[in-house]
């Protein structure tokens, strides 16, 4: 299946977390970094996020 780029309301939607709690996550180093896709915008790979799900499914928190 080919990659997808989400937003962050997409990933906000996917993970069931705020963007705050995201960004927050990102600057412990316990989220996946986003992507630079302007200057202004930012995406996550549909693969990383999936992998991120997964690995809190399975008690990797």
């Amino acid at each position: 299946m080919p990659i997808k780029i989400y937003r962050i309301k997409e990933v906000s939607e996917i993970t069931g977390l705020k963007p705050s709690s995201i960004y927050k996550q990102i600057r412990l180093q316990l989220f996946p970094r986003g992507i630079k896709l302007t200057s202004r915008s930012t995406g996550w790979p549909s693969d990383a996020i999936e992998g991120w799900v997964n690995s809190r499914i399975k008690g990797g928190v």
